[in-house]
């Protein structure tokens, strides 16, 4: 299986996770709403709510991170020699990747602070289940970052893909 194909699979994995997401969310919030308005309004709504959006967030970051879509500057990269475009992009890869591990390593040991402390308006449901999302999306923006790198990497050679310089268009 090619490295694109890979990462097409990837891409509609995390589509689908933020689809049901959103899905859920969605109707979540309309649930409680009719049950407001109704006279009936749900306890655990708005905290349920909060935890979706959250998550939503979360894996929805991975999926851009797999887009290429978060805030970047490539014309500055683009602006630099050859010679610096590559172990700047290369550097700048492995800072993120070094703060997503991180991130997750103490996202995940938080888990087990988290462990006895459950939702306020569902009690059978664990805090700890509700953070996991940070370690487990930390892995999956990683994963996302490196399957991008042999893209970004070229780019930053001259050879095509995201923000490629004018020199690598004319060569070709």
């Amino acid at each position: 299986m090619t490295l694109e194909r890979i990462r097409s699979a990837y891409g509609w994995l995390l589509e689908a996770i933020v689809i049901v997401l959103m899905v859920a969310l969605a109707v979540e919030v309309s649930v409680g709403i009719v049950f407001r308005a109704i006279g009936m309004a749900l306890s655990w709504y708005d905290e349920i709510a909060v935890i979706l959006l959250a998550w939503l967030t979360f894996y929805g970051s991975a999926l851009a991170a797999l887009k290429r879509a978060h805030i970047g500057f490539p014309g500055l990269v683009n602006s630099l020699s050859p010679r610096w475009r590559l172990p700047l992009t290369i550097g700048a890869k492995a800072l993120v990747v070094a703060f997503l591990a991180l991130l997750g390593w103490i996202g995940y040991s938080v888990l087990d602070v988290l462990a006895t402390d459950y939702l306020i308006s569902l009690p059978e449901v664990s805090v700890a289940w509700t953070q996991s999302v940070i370690p487990i999306s930390c892995a999956l923006f990683i994963v996302a970052e490196l399957l991008n790198l042999p893209a970004m990497v070229r780019a930053a050679r001259g050879y095509g893909e995201p923000g490629a310089s004018d020199l690598a268009e004319r060569l070709h």
